[in-house]
């Protein structure tokens, strides 16, 4: 995969239209008002380490799959603690169907499952559904506490 590749997102802000590479350092701001953008991609085996494993911000990994009724409505949730969390966290959209080697590394027995990776560590791991406000402060809890603790 080309890990040169970019993504379009919108400005929560100001409206406009951005496009930040999918794999990058630092944290990707507005290019008209500035303010820290949603930082929101999906990736693959072949790009992973790129994208996710040595992103500088933590990272927030959506397993999922096309079938998966529960995935269907976790998606829009984790987009909107992405946007709340601007800045803050990159996530990281993966099927489990088109990535054999991830699904094992992460030992995938049901999804969806949601990590949260520091430096391609895994600091915070949960199992299934949960709505946007459960999901932001378990995000909140493992990012505070991801240079002290391993355990989410």
């Amino acid at each position: 995969m080309n890990t040169n590749r970019t993504t379009t997102v919108t400005c929560p802000n100001c409206g406009r239209g951005n496009r930040i590479p999918v794999a990058a350092e630092g944290r990707p701001v507005c290019g008209h008002c500035k303010q820290p953008l949603p930082w929101i991609v999906d990736a693959g085996d072949d790009d992973f380490a790129d994208v996710a494993d040595n992103a500088t911000q933590p990272v927030v990994v959506d397993l999922w799959a096309t079938w998966c009724g529960p995935c269907r409505m976790v998606s829009p949730a984790l987009e909107h603690v992405a946007r709340d969390l601007a800045g803050r966290i990159k996530l990281v959209k993966v099927d489990v169907d088109k990535t054999p080697r991830l699904s094992q590394r992460f030992e995938v027995q049901a999804v969806p499952t949601l990590l949260v990776l520091d430096q391609g560590e895994t600091v915070a791991r949960q199992a299934g559904a949960a709505p946007a406000d459960v999901l932001r402060s378990w995000v909140e809890q493992a990012i505070a506490g991801r240079h002290t603790t391993a355990g989410g």
